[in-house]
């Protein structure tokens, strides 16, 4: 399974890789396997707001639905059109193509309570 060294994680299995003040969110390839084949993904507009840790959309799995957690705070600046087509890009590729929004930072503190790659896989056990 792989976590690359370059992202953040929370616990709610979502990553943000931080580039300047964007951050790019997607979720991880631990959290697409345990859904299994994502066939729809809800993701909010262009402009609006997130705060750290609530929800800004849901994903859908042939087996479960759930949301999705920003792992940090801002206002969303690009939705990946890719997904919103093509659900299935988040199982495919979860740290490239199936990126869920990118969003312009407001509080850069908050990546001090993100994890790295090794805090998340042993938290996922693997």
């Amino acid at each position: 399974m792989n976590f690359p060294d370059n992202l953040k994680y929370t616990k709610d299995h979502e990553w943000i890789r931080i580039e300047g003040g964007t951050g790019t969110i997607g979720i991880t390839e631990y959290a697409q396997g345990e859904l299994g084949d994502v066939v729809f993904v809800e993701l909010p507009p262009v402009g609006k707001s997130v705060k750290q840790h609530e929800a800004f959309g849901t994903i859908e799995a042939v087996k479960a639905v759930s949301d999705l957690y920003a792992p940090m705070s801002g206002a969303v600046t690009d939705v990946n059109a890719v997904v919103g087509a093509t659900p299935d890009a988040v199982n495919k590729d979860p740290y490239g193509k199936g990126w869920l929004v990118k969003v312009k930072l407001s509080n850069s503190a908050e990546s001090a309570e993100l994890l790295d790659a090794a805090a998340y896989r042993a938290l996922v056990g693997k």
